[in-house]
């Protein structure tokens, strides 16, 4: 797979899709074949850097007081360790996993975390993860956090032979949806078993518009 291929495919795209008056979103679907999701080695659950932000990523941050003010300055809320109680009500959880991308938390109030809000985001795959370096260890640089998740998405392959992914949207140029696109296509590749051989068919579409595929030929 390269570039060139999701260019032609962003092209192909444009073409034929109806113009809406909002923004569309760029889909990338993956299908795969010949592998066994009943297996937990076969299952696949990462994180992917993509090359430009696909759009404002909302970021909430658990933290201690020693942290507060430094974590205001990035993340669009932030909840002391003392308020925790304030949120225990489950259908307020599940409206913050609606309005958050992402949930971050300083490392030694993780455990309180867990006990409050652990069911509802854990279900939703939601709980600070360190694979994408949401665990707020000391000396961690805020700014560079933040940014950092402003280009990271999650590939979660575990009941559905599919794997299902914004990779940007229609004010990017074809090369940062392309490179984006590449990005992820190559860390799902990697992440396989057996790499290309359980990849079926790649397609991209708008977020109202029938998919096209994205061609894997030179």
């Amino acid at each position: 797979m390269k570039k060139e291929n999701f260019l032609k495919a962003i092209q192909k795209l444009k073409a034929s899709a109806k113009k809406r008056n909002f923004v569309q979103t760029y889909d990338l679907t993956i299908t795969l074949k010949d592998l066994d999701l009943k297996k937990p080695e076969n299952q696949v659950n990462l994180f992917v850097q993509l090359k430009y932000p696909r759009k404002k990523v909302k970021i909430c941050a658990f933290v201690a007081p020693d942290l507060f003010e430094e974590a205001k300055k990035y993340f669009d809320k932030v909840i002391l360790v003392d308020e925790f109680d304030k949120y225990k009500d489950v259908k307020i959880q599940k409206a913050m996993t609606k309005e958050f991308d992402f949930f971050v938390a300083q490392a030694t109030v993780m455990p309180k975390v867990a006990t409050i809000f652990g069911k509802v985001l854990g279900r939703r795959g939601k709980m600070p993860n360190p694979k994408a370096g949401c665990i707020i260890a000391p000396g961690v640089n805020l700014k560079v956090l933040y940014e950092k998740l402003q280009k990271l998405v999650q590939i979660s392959i575990k009941n559905a032979m599919m794997a299902q992914v914004a990779i940007g949207n229609e004010k990017m140029a074809d090369e940062e949806v392309a490179e984006n696109g590449l990005a992820v296509y190559e860390a799902l590749v990697h992440a396989l078993q057996n790499g290309e051989r359980n990849i079926d068919k790649v397609l991209l579409k708008f977020t109202m518009s029938k998919p096209v595929e994205v061609g894997r030929g030179d």
